[in-house]
């Protein structure tokens, strides 16, 4: 069965998720609105921004390998499908990457 999850759903984190398919969507969540470099001790967490400030269509190509790598280092129990983007109408040129992904239960 596949799910899809966003940067933006980080509403209710549970740090003691007992359902493995919630807990693995929950970290996904945090993997995709981290920044590489932010967590003390974990300097390879999240996703690079170097695609900053470039052009949408380039930012795109460059975040959808970053977040399939990060994804798959992070969570292994996930597996990425697809990786799409969303636009925040509020902050035109903030791409919001969500994922559908596969949650293998093994």
């Amino acid at each position: 069965m596949s799910y899809t999850v966003s940067a933006t759903d980080l509403g209710n984190v549970r740090f003691n998720e007992i359902e493995t398919i919630n807990s693995v969507l929950q970290n996904i969540a945090v993997i995709l609105s981290t920044p590489k470099g932010s967590v003390p001790l974990y300097r390879d967490f999240g996703l690079d921004w170097r695609h900053l400030d470039r052009p949408i269509n380039v930012a795109k190509v460059m975040m959808i390998s970053e977040v399939r790598e990060a994804v798959e280092r992070w969570e292994p129990r996930a597996t990425v499908q697809n990786v799409s983007f969303s636009v925040d109408p509020a902050q035109p040129g903030t791409l919001i990457p969500t994922v559908e992904v596969e949650i293998s239960l093994e």
